[in-house]
């Protein structure tokens, strides 16, 4: 069954893990009671692989998918962007998907790399890719397109951001992924602007949970300028370890925070609950389901997934 159908039927469970660049990497994520198998023991309805920018790692991105797709256990779901692709290279390495059992894929335009200016290949826009992916595989791919309840960084407004989202289901997406938002009053504003502008594509919300002051701060200001609620902040504060996550105070040689440790320690329990009740609150919202970040790692996502009531797998009754 498609994710597309799933979405059709109830709220959807999925995760969504990277490719690691070290065989040991490797072997922790897809090796013999590593964590794809773990997390195939919460029954997630698809595990998404990203790649990088401009390409890189595509080859463990298959790997891990085609590991996915082998297993049987759950729908693989691949990210795909437009960056330094050709038309020509775009089919070819499609059909290797398809090849290999994968026929799910979330089009995106891509981060540009470092320097760049534009994609270097021969679409440029998410909306390009989708009407490709149609024109040339017709329903052969369920097609996931990305949505940015905050408005993408480089649109010039939300409602322009909205009219490039609704471009993308009229090429022929089937349900849309969004973007990281912590701002809910944000996110209610945006779902009820995409509806009205008509947007009817089911919304499976990204989930990164909060584990790690640096990585939280990181994802907020380096991707898509997201803001931080108060709420938040102040998590961030209360465990703040100075000088600052950012900086190795012993190789600089400045003082360490004597309580660094516990202060990580304190930082990520109180991150994990605010991510269950933001889970609460995006399930309030009526959405069509939760795309966890896995982040390469069990413990934390089974965790966040059993407290917030993601793990019954009747997800119909999850729905407000």
């Amino acid at each position: 069954m498609s994710v597309k159908d799933i979405l059709g039927k109830r709220n959807v469970l999925s995760f969504e893990v990277f490719p690691p660049r070290t065989d040991a990497g490797m072997e922790k994520l897809c090796g013999a009671g590593g964590v794809m198998e773990k997390l195939y023991g919460l029954n997630p309805d698809y595990i998404s692989c990203t790649y990088g920018a401009g390409g890189t790692n595509v080859g463990k991105n298959l790997e891990v998918l085609e590991k996915i797709a082998s297993d049987g256990k759950t729908v693989p779901v691949t990210h795909f962007t437009c960056i330094g692709n050709t038309k020509d290279g775009i089919r070819r390495q499609l059909n290797a998907y398809l090849d290999r059992g994968i026929n799910h894929m979330l089009a995106l335009r891509g981060d540009l790399p470092a320097g760049w200016t534009g994609t270097g290949g021969d679409l440029h826009y998410a909306s390009e890719l989708v009407e490709f992916v149609r024109r040339e595989f017709a329903d052969r791919f369920t097609v996931a397109v990305a949505g940015s309840p905050e408005g993408h960084i480089q649109c010039s407004s939300i409602e322009e951001d909205i009219a490039f989202l609704k471009q993308k289901q009229d090429m022929g997406a089937d349900y849309i992924m969004t973007q990281l938002c912590w701002d809910m009053d944000q996110f209610r504003r945006w779902l009820d602007a995409i509806r009205a502008a008509g947007i009817h594509l089911p919304v499976d919300i990204g989930i990164m949970p909060i584990l790690d002051q640096k990585a939280t701060i990181n994802m907020a200001l380096s991707r898509n300028g997201c803001v931080m609620p108060r709420a938040l902040c102040e998590i961030i504060s209360r465990y703040w370890i100075f000088p600052d996550p950012f900086t190795n105070a012993t190789e600089k040689g400045q003082p360490s925070d004597p309580m660094a440790e516990q202060k990580k320690a304190d930082f990520r329990k109180a991150g994990i609950e605010y991510t269950i009740r933001q889970i609460e609150e995006y399930l309030s919202c009526g959405i069509d389901g939760i795309h966890l970040y896995a982040l390469n790692k069990y413990e934390d996502v089974a965790y966040i997934a059993k407290e917030a009531g993601l793990l019954d797998r009747d997800r119909e009754k999850l729905t407000v």
